[in-house]
């Protein structure tokens, strides 16, 4: 069944739950973001679902090919502005509240988690470039992350490590220029390599020679695919490659990907050994993200099931007329489920909202009261 964007509902939460005020917007109509989102996500990224899940992408030779129709959809979301949605005017975006960005975001998971993903680590990598990034690497990486032109990932987990991030072993050396050399494995990176964008800007976790151990000893690097002139044409082709895909159960339209960086030119972001800190603010807003990726799955599951319960016909249900098999939406049972769903995708949203709203107001309150957002 096709979807249809909850966009009532959605705007209803922002302003009655999670007390989202419109004056944050300026001109700008809330209303009319949410209804051109919807409109994208229903015609845009919702027919990308089946082919992504079905077709999945290829790979080969260090290349992957994402599913017919992704480069074109993803070229049309970023000339409409939605990689900017809550970047910093100054380098592009739109400087909407994180909360709109979580409203839309919603949306183009539930039309189609396995899209939805790539600009979601996009929105991670440019909060953390813009938080800890010396100003040469803003002005060039981050105009053209906004824009869409070049994408993002994040990449900590290791073969040996998994999540305990104090036994990665990535290596960094200093090279005589102020960059530095990466070499290592990382696994399980989200759109690690890919044909969407012109560059990909992976976030890498790794050691310096002199690092004490565990988590205080890790430093964070900003590494191209491609290494980019000071006028940020592409340039050479950096010593980073995927080796590898994973299989998943779902999500096949998203490329899960082996990363080996031999030797790859990188530039420090943040302190040297002080990287998880800069990471943390990457992954602290994508851990937002994969609640509004929940809530918006749930809500396509929650369309699915209902469209299912009103087509499918069996039994006779309390006020039947007794012509022939009734749809099962009528049936107590079923629609005690349907309402349970429903209930907890609405629940699930508002909390979403809620916390989006807090991260808000811990950068735009007054300055003595931001303190108690951050802790909420």
């Amino acid at each position: 069944m096709s979807y249809e964007p909850p966009v009532a509902e959605i705007g209803f939460t922002l302003r009655a739950v999670a007390d989202f005020d419109d004056a944050a917007l300026g001109d700008i109509p809330l209303d009319a973001i949410l209804a051109e989102a919807g409109r994208f996500a229903a015609d845009v990224i919702a027919p990308l679902n089946r082919v992504g899940d079905r077709e999945g992408v290829r790979f080969a030779d260090g290349a992957v090919t994402t599913a017919p129709g992704w480069r074109d959809a993803y070229r049309l979301f970023a000339e409409a502005g939605w990689t900017g949605v809550s970047a910093p005017e100054h380098h592009g975006g739109m400087g909407l509240p994180v909360t709109i960005e979580m409203a839309v975001q919603e949306m183009w998971n539930s039309g189609a988690a396995a899209f939805a993903v790539a600009p979601m680590l996009t929105v991670g990598a440019i909060e953390a470039i813009d938080a800890h990034g010396s100003n040469e690497l803003k002005a060039l990486y981050l105009p053209r992350l906004v824009a869409g032109a070049w994408m993002g990932t994040m990449n900590l987990t290791e073969p040996q490590a998994g999540s305990d991030l104090g036994l990665l072993r990535a290596q960094a050396a200093r090279a005589d220029d102020g960059s530095y050399r990466i070499s290592g494995q990382k696994i399980f990176i989200t759109y690690g390599e890919h044909d969407l964008a012109d560059n990909i800007v992976h976030l890498v976790l790794a050691r310096l020679p002199d690092a004490p151990p565990g988590t205080g000893g890790i430093s964070m690097f900003l590494v191209p695919k491609f290494i980019p002139g000071a006028d940020g044409a592409r340039g050479t082709r950096n010593s980073v490659a995927a080796v590898g895909i994973e299989h998943k159960l779902g999500l096949h339209g998203s490329p899960t990907c082996t990363m080996a960086y031999d030797g790859a030119v990188g530039w420090l972001v943040g302190e040297e050994h002080r990287g998880l800190a800069c990471m943390f603010t990457m992954m602290n807003l994508a851990r937002l993200s994969v609640g509004i990726q929940g809530v918006g799955v749930a809500e396509r599951a929650f369309q699915a099931a209902l469209g299912y319960a009103r087509e499918r016909r069996q039994g006779r249900t309390p006020d039947s007329a007794g012509n022939g098999p009734d749809p099962i939406v009528g049936h107590p049972d079923v629609e005690m489920m349907l309402m349970r769903m429903a209930s907890l995708t609405a629940a699930s949203r508002a909390l979403c909202y809620s916390c989006a709203e807090a991260i808000d107001m811990s950068r735009r309150a007054p300055s003595d009261g931001r303190a108690v957002w951050a802790e909420r």
